[in-house]
């Protein structure tokens, strides 16, 4: 099929371009930016609207490996702007097995809405002990490994996960937990979470495991992806490391660059994640970490579940919100707040973590595949049960109205959003 994108803001951070422009596809690349003398084409008018790479999305959780959850979610990251999203490995089955990592790219294959990169378990069950096949699961398209924030039964075992994912040339996905310290706290240590009587998890809970990681990253010489970072002192640790020339790159959710630990006010449950929003000093430093590129890339770390999981007293609630919806007018926020320019925001939502996740996507030079977003940055839109695409409602959006809005994906130059009647 061919396609003439016709006078959008043609916004291609990896390749310096920011111009009003032509794009032109042909069967799923781009073959020319400007004038083009090719064949007739469908035509798609983007005058007014952005135009960037597809979002790429280094954390989602899909849950359960079925049919309509894949469907569903990768429904909805179509829907966000999102054509690359990186699934954890806390699926059911866990990611651990090349059976696993196959059918959840199968499953998003048969829907056809996104790419799904599949990251494998570090220990076998995520359980801590029993070291992965990771070189089979590599094989079997897994694009790294991680244990998310699952406790390894002695550091020795992390060390050894290490030493064998560095010999495959695998990058390690850390969620860094000191679970000695976090023990089963469900906010952030301070005096929000004394006020409401909950407990507390301290930052060192992350800075501590951050600190031991990286020294084994160091010993080591895996390719290692830091994930979820809350605090200022994170973002300090990561930004020595690669000073120091260490293999590493890190992101962050939007949820941390937009919220606090004040969001808990009320206990209100969907403002419940783990790990925890943080002080407003953490915040700031989180922003000026995305700003400098200390941190690459902004992730939604969409966890969906039904309502009826944040029906209960708080710390008795499911952590995570479903954020793929809306991914794309929480980061404008950071335009809007003059924290991020509109370049560097898509900058962090494409090229940046494409590059740390070794993916190839998030840039628009001839030649490349058309993954493509089209988005109004003024379009004003109500977040609602109707308007959500996710299966997951658990959002502290519902009901919020929202600047920015998606009107056009394309994967591999087909139209995945909104889709052809």
């Amino acid at each position: 099929m061919n396609l003439w994108i016709r006078g959008g803001r043609l916004i291609d951070p990896a390749n310096n371009t920011d111009t009003i422009t032509d794009l032109h596809i042909h069967d799923g690349k781009v073959v020319a930016i400007g004038p083009y003398d090719g064949t007739s084409a469908t035509v798609i008018d983007a005058k007014g609207l952005i135009v960037c790479p597809g979002f790429v999305d280094l954390s989602v959780s899909l849950r359960k490996q079925q049919k309509a959850s894949v469907s569903a979610e990768s429904r909805a990251a179509a829907a966000g702007g999102i054509t690359s999203m990186c699934c954890l490995p806390d699926t059911s089955p866990v990611i651990d097995s090349s059976s696993a990592a196959t059918l959840v790219q199968d499953l998003a294959h048969q829907a056809g809405f996104c790419n799904v990169w599949p990251i494998g378990a570090l220990t076998q069950g995520l359980a801590g002990s029993q070291l992965s096949e990771m070189g089979t699961l590599k094989e079997a398209g897994c694009i790294g490994m991680s244990n998310l924030r699952q406790p390894f039964e002695n550091t020795r075992v992390l060390l050894r996960c290490l030493e064998y994912a560095a010999s495959y040339n695998v990058m390690v996905f850390f969620n860094p937990v000191e679970h000695s310290l976090a023990d089963d706290g469900c906010v952030h240590e301070g005096p929000f979470a004394t006020r409401l009587g909950l407990k507390g998890v301290p930052e060192t809970a992350e800075t501590v495991a951050l600190t031991r990681d990286l020294l084994l990253v160091e010993q080591t010489g895996v390719r290692a992806h830091f994930g979820q970072l809350t605090c200022a002192r994170s973002v300090d640790l990561i930004a020595n490391a690669q000073k120091r020339g260490l293999p590493v790159t890190a992101d962050v959710c939007i949820h941390h660059l937009l919220g606090t630990e004040a969001d808990i006010q009320n206990f209100n449950s969907l403002n419940h994640i783990q790990p925890p929003l943080r002080t407003q000093r953490d915040r700031e430093a989180l922003q000026r970490g995305v700003q400098d590129g200390i941190i690459s890339a902004i992730c939604s770390h969409h966890h969906p579940h039904p309502m009826s999981a944040k029906m209960a007293p708080f710390a008795a609630t499911e952590p995570g919100i479903s954020t793929l919806d809306t991914l794309l007018p929480q980061s404008l926020k950071l335009v809007e707040n003059n924290v991020l320019t509109l370049t560097q925001m898509i900058e962090r939502l494409t090229c940046g973590p494409a590059q740390a996740a070794n993916l190839k996507s998030g840039s628009l030079a001839v030649g490349d595949i058309a993954d493509i977003c089209i988005f109004d940055a003024d379009e004003d839109w109500l977040v609602s049960a109707e308007t959500l695409n996710s299966s997951g409602h658990n959002t502290p959006l519902m009901g919020t109205e929202l600047r920015g809005r998606v009107k056009h994906t394309l994967l591999a130059g087909r139209q995945v959003y909104p889709l052809r009647s």
